[in-house]
């Protein structure tokens, strides 16, 4: 199994590294296309992330504005 393994992973290897000549063409449209599409799904990962940490927050800070605010007034009604 050995003997076997080390010729075929040599010309694995060696084809792997032969570089060979594109037989295709991407034009400036197809590419820009690809970075957009990944751009975008790059962007909406991290925007997902955000609010997933910015918006409790946010309602926590907005929530304890609004106590204040409410507990201030109930204060100057009970007088």
């Amino acid at each position: 199994m050995k003997r076997t393994a080390a010729p075929l992973f040599a010309l694995t290897l060696i084809a792997l590294l032969h570089p060979a000549t594109a037989s295709a063409y991407i034009g400036p449209g197809v590419g820009a296309g690809a970075i957009a599409a990944v751009l975008g799904v790059i962007g909406s990962i991290l925007l997902a992330i955000v609010a997933v940490i910015y918006y409790p927050i946010k309602r926590m800070l907005k929530g304890g504005k609004a106590k204040n605010t409410r507990a201030s007034g109930s204060d100057k009604t009970a007088k």
